[in-house]
Protein backbone atom coordinates (compact mmCIF):
# COMPACT_ATOMS: atom_id res chain seq x y z
CA UNK A 1 0.00 0.00 0.00
CA UNK A 2 2.58 2.43 -1.23
CA UNK A 3 3.73 4.84 -3.90
CA UNK A 4 7.41 5.21 -4.69
CA UNK A 5 10.09 6.17 -7.17
CA UNK A 6 13.49 4.57 -7.78
CA UNK A 7 16.02 6.47 -9.87
CA UNK A 8 19.59 7.08 -11.00
CA UNK A 9 21.18 10.48 -11.57
CA UNK A 10 23.06 10.41 -14.90
CA UNK A 11 25.32 13.30 -13.83
CA UNK A 12 26.50 12.01 -10.45
CA UNK A 13 25.86 8.27 -10.64
CA UNK A 14 23.78 8.48 -7.45
CA UNK A 15 20.94 6.03 -6.87
CA UNK A 16 17.94 6.60 -4.63
CA UNK A 17 14.40 5.87 -3.55
CA UNK A 18 11.57 8.16 -2.50
CA UNK A 19 8.52 6.54 -0.92
CA UNK A 20 5.34 7.15 1.08
CA UNK A 21 2.63 4.86 2.39
CA UNK A 22 -0.30 4.41 4.75
CA UNK A 23 1.64 1.94 6.88
CA UNK A 24 4.20 3.14 9.47
CA UNK A 25 7.96 2.59 9.21
CA UNK A 26 8.13 2.24 5.41
CA UNK A 27 11.80 3.23 5.23
CA UNK A 28 13.00 -0.15 6.51
CA UNK A 29 10.47 -2.35 4.71
CA UNK A 30 10.62 -1.46 1.03
CA UNK A 31 13.66 0.50 -0.29
CA UNK A 32 16.95 -1.10 -1.36
CA UNK A 33 19.92 0.88 -2.69
CA UNK A 34 23.33 -0.54 -3.58
CA UNK A 35 25.89 2.22 -4.20
CA UNK A 36 26.97 2.52 -7.83
CA UNK A 37 24.85 -0.51 -8.74
CA UNK A 38 21.14 0.23 -8.50
CA UNK A 39 18.00 0.80 -6.47
CA UNK A 40 14.68 -0.93 -5.91
CA UNK A 41 11.45 -0.81 -3.99
CA UNK A 42 9.58 -3.99 -3.04
CA UNK A 43 6.04 -3.11 -2.03
CA UNK A 44 2.28 -3.81 -2.13
CA UNK A 45 2.21 -6.73 0.34
CA UNK A 46 5.88 -6.14 1.12
CA UNK A 47 7.98 -9.24 1.74
CA UNK A 48 11.08 -8.26 3.79
CA UNK A 49 12.68 -11.65 3.07
CA UNK A 50 13.22 -10.39 -0.47
CA UNK A 51 15.28 -7.36 0.58
CA UNK A 52 18.65 -9.13 1.05
CA UNK A 53 18.02 -11.11 -2.14
CA UNK A 54 17.38 -7.89 -4.03
CA UNK A 55 20.54 -6.37 -2.61
CA UNK A 56 22.65 -9.29 -3.85
CA UNK A 57 21.03 -9.28 -7.29
CA UNK A 58 21.57 -5.55 -7.72
CA UNK A 59 25.18 -5.85 -6.54
CA UNK A 60 25.73 -8.55 -9.17
CA UNK A 61 25.14 -5.97 -11.94
CA UNK A 62 22.21 -7.84 -13.47
CA UNK A 63 19.73 -6.00 -15.65
CA UNK A 64 16.63 -4.55 -14.02
CA UNK A 65 14.39 -7.02 -15.82
CA UNK A 66 16.53 -9.96 -14.69
CA UNK A 67 16.53 -8.70 -11.09
CA UNK A 68 12.73 -8.52 -11.07
CA UNK A 69 12.47 -11.95 -12.69
CA UNK A 70 14.76 -13.54 -10.08
CA UNK A 71 12.88 -11.90 -7.21
CA UNK A 72 9.54 -13.15 -8.47
CA UNK A 73 10.94 -16.65 -8.96
CA UNK A 74 12.08 -16.74 -5.32
CA UNK A 75 8.74 -15.54 -3.94
CA UNK A 76 5.87 -17.91 -3.04
CA UNK A 77 3.27 -15.18 -3.74
CA UNK A 78 4.53 -13.02 -6.60
CA UNK A 79 1.02 -11.99 -7.56
CA UNK A 80 0.83 -9.94 -4.34
CA UNK A 81 4.05 -7.98 -4.95
CA UNK A 82 4.95 -4.79 -6.71
CA UNK A 83 8.62 -4.35 -7.62
CA UNK A 84 10.45 -1.51 -9.36
CA UNK A 85 14.16 -1.45 -10.15
CA UNK A 86 16.74 0.78 -11.82
CA UNK A 87 19.99 -1.03 -12.62
CA UNK A 88 23.70 -0.31 -13.00
CA UNK A 89 23.14 0.46 -16.69
CA UNK A 90 20.51 3.11 -15.91
CA UNK A 91 17.69 0.95 -17.26
CA UNK A 92 14.46 0.46 -15.37
CA UNK A 93 11.86 -2.26 -15.06
CA UNK A 94 8.74 -2.70 -12.93
CA UNK A 95 6.18 -5.36 -12.11
CA UNK A 96 2.71 -5.02 -10.60
CA UNK A 97 1.18 -8.29 -9.43
CA UNK A 98 -2.39 -9.07 -10.34
CA UNK A 99 -3.42 -9.11 -6.67
CA UNK A 100 -2.07 -5.62 -5.97
CA UNK A 101 -5.00 -3.61 -4.57
CA UNK A 102 -6.43 -1.08 -7.04
CA UNK A 103 -5.61 1.37 -8.32
CA UNK A 104 -2.23 -0.20 -8.93
CA UNK A 105 0.30 0.26 -11.69
CA UNK A 106 3.66 1.64 -12.72
CA UNK A 107 5.54 3.82 -15.21
CA UNK A 108 9.12 3.35 -16.34
CA UNK A 109 11.31 6.01 -17.91
CA UNK A 110 14.92 6.84 -18.66
CA UNK A 111 16.75 6.00 -15.44
CA UNK A 112 13.69 5.80 -13.21
CA UNK A 113 10.51 3.90 -12.37
CA UNK A 114 7.45 4.92 -10.37
CA UNK A 115 4.77 2.62 -9.00
CA UNK A 116 1.95 2.50 -6.49
CA UNK A 117 -1.06 0.61 -5.25
CA UNK A 118 -4.27 1.49 -3.39
CA UNK A 119 -3.95 4.84 -5.15
CA UNK A 120 -6.66 7.39 -5.79
CA UNK A 121 -6.06 6.96 -9.52
CA UNK A 122 -3.47 6.51 -12.25
CA UNK A 123 -2.89 10.26 -12.03
CA UNK A 124 -0.70 9.66 -8.97
CA UNK A 125 2.07 7.82 -10.83
CA UNK A 126 1.68 10.10 -13.86
CA UNK A 127 2.24 13.16 -11.68
CA UNK A 128 5.22 11.52 -9.98
CA UNK A 129 6.91 10.77 -13.30
CA UNK A 130 6.29 14.28 -14.58
CA UNK A 131 7.68 15.91 -11.43
CA UNK A 132 10.83 13.83 -11.72
CA UNK A 133 11.34 14.57 -15.40
CA UNK A 134 10.63 18.30 -14.93
CA UNK A 135 13.34 18.73 -12.28
CA UNK A 136 16.32 17.44 -14.26
CA UNK A 137 18.79 20.04 -12.97
CA UNK A 138 18.08 19.46 -9.27
CA UNK A 139 19.93 16.97 -7.07
CA UNK A 140 18.64 13.43 -7.14
CA UNK A 141 17.33 13.67 -3.57
CA UNK A 142 15.39 16.83 -4.42
CA UNK A 143 13.94 15.23 -7.55
CA UNK A 144 12.80 12.19 -5.56
CA UNK A 145 11.27 14.45 -2.92
CA UNK A 146 9.36 16.42 -5.54
CA UNK A 147 8.09 13.21 -7.10
CA UNK A 148 6.73 11.96 -3.77
CA UNK A 149 5.07 15.33 -3.13
CA UNK A 150 3.52 15.24 -6.59
CA UNK A 151 2.08 11.80 -5.86
CA UNK A 152 0.54 13.12 -2.68
CA UNK A 153 -0.87 16.19 -4.40
CA UNK A 154 -2.42 14.03 -7.13
CA UNK A 155 -4.44 12.12 -4.54
CA UNK A 156 -1.95 9.69 -3.01
CA UNK A 157 -3.52 6.71 -1.33
CA UNK A 158 -7.19 6.49 -0.57
CA UNK A 159 -6.49 6.13 3.17
CA UNK A 160 -3.88 8.88 3.20
CA UNK A 161 -0.25 8.39 4.22
CA UNK A 162 1.47 7.85 7.58
CA UNK A 163 5.15 7.33 6.77
CA UNK A 164 7.70 8.33 4.15
CA UNK A 165 11.39 7.98 3.40
CA UNK A 166 14.16 9.41 1.24
CA UNK A 167 17.34 7.40 0.59
CA UNK A 168 20.26 8.26 -1.72
CA UNK A 169 23.70 6.68 -2.15
CA UNK A 170 26.62 8.19 -4.01
CA UNK A 171 30.03 6.60 -4.49
CA UNK A 172 30.48 6.09 -0.74
CA UNK A 173 29.53 2.81 0.97
CA UNK A 174 27.17 4.72 3.26
CA UNK A 175 24.05 6.72 2.34
CA UNK A 176 24.52 10.43 1.79
CA UNK A 177 20.79 10.83 2.49
CA UNK A 178 18.76 8.47 4.68
CA UNK A 179 15.76 10.33 6.12
CA UNK A 180 12.61 8.73 7.49
CA UNK A 181 9.27 9.78 8.91
CA UNK A 182 8.03 6.73 10.77
CA UNK A 183 4.56 7.94 11.81
CA UNK A 184 3.01 11.32 11.05
CA UNK A 185 -0.33 12.72 9.90
CA UNK A 186 1.45 14.50 7.04
CA UNK A 187 4.59 12.45 6.43
CA UNK A 188 5.52 14.04 3.10
CA UNK A 189 5.38 17.54 4.59
CA UNK A 190 7.46 16.40 7.55
CA UNK A 191 9.96 14.71 5.24
CA UNK A 192 10.18 17.93 3.24
CA UNK A 193 10.87 19.90 6.42
CA UNK A 194 13.65 17.51 7.44
CA UNK A 195 15.13 17.37 3.94
CA UNK A 196 15.22 21.15 3.57
CA UNK A 197 17.15 21.36 6.85
CA UNK A 198 19.46 18.47 6.00
CA UNK A 199 20.12 19.29 2.33
CA UNK A 200 23.00 21.76 2.86
CA UNK A 201 24.57 19.32 5.36
CA UNK A 202 25.11 16.52 2.83
CA UNK A 203 28.68 17.59 1.94
CA UNK A 204 29.49 18.13 5.62
CA UNK A 205 28.67 14.57 6.61
CA UNK A 206 30.54 13.15 3.60
CA UNK A 207 33.59 15.24 4.51
CA UNK A 208 33.38 14.34 8.19
CA UNK A 209 33.79 10.66 7.37
CA UNK A 210 37.26 11.18 5.90
CA UNK A 211 38.74 14.35 7.42
CA UNK A 212 38.54 16.56 10.52
CA UNK A 213 35.73 19.11 10.37
CA UNK A 214 34.20 21.67 12.73
CA UNK A 215 31.21 20.76 14.85
CA UNK A 216 28.10 20.57 12.68
CA UNK A 217 26.54 23.77 13.98
CA UNK A 218 29.74 25.72 13.38
CA UNK A 219 29.93 24.40 9.82
CA UNK A 220 26.26 25.20 9.26
CA UNK A 221 26.72 28.79 10.45
CA UNK A 222 29.43 29.22 7.80
CA UNK A 223 27.46 27.67 4.96
CA UNK A 224 23.78 28.52 5.58
CA UNK A 225 23.11 32.24 5.45
CA UNK A 226 21.36 33.59 8.53
CA UNK A 227 21.34 30.32 10.45
CA UNK A 228 22.19 30.57 14.17
CA UNK A 229 22.16 27.61 16.59
CA UNK A 230 19.79 27.81 19.53
CA UNK A 231 22.54 28.09 22.13
CA UNK A 232 23.85 31.29 20.48
CA UNK A 233 20.56 33.05 19.94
Amino acid sequence: MTFSIVARCPRTGEYGVGIATYSPNVGVRCPVVVPQRGAASLQAVANPYLLPIAQKLIASALTAEKIVSELLASDPRPESRQILVVDVYGRSFAYTGENSPVWAGHITGDGYAVAGNVLASEAVVTAMAKAFEDSLHETLAERLMRSVEAGRDAGGQLEGQNSSALMVYGEQPFPIVDLRVELHDQPEAELRRIWDWFSPMVPYYVQRAIAPVPRWWQWRMDHVAGWIPRHLR
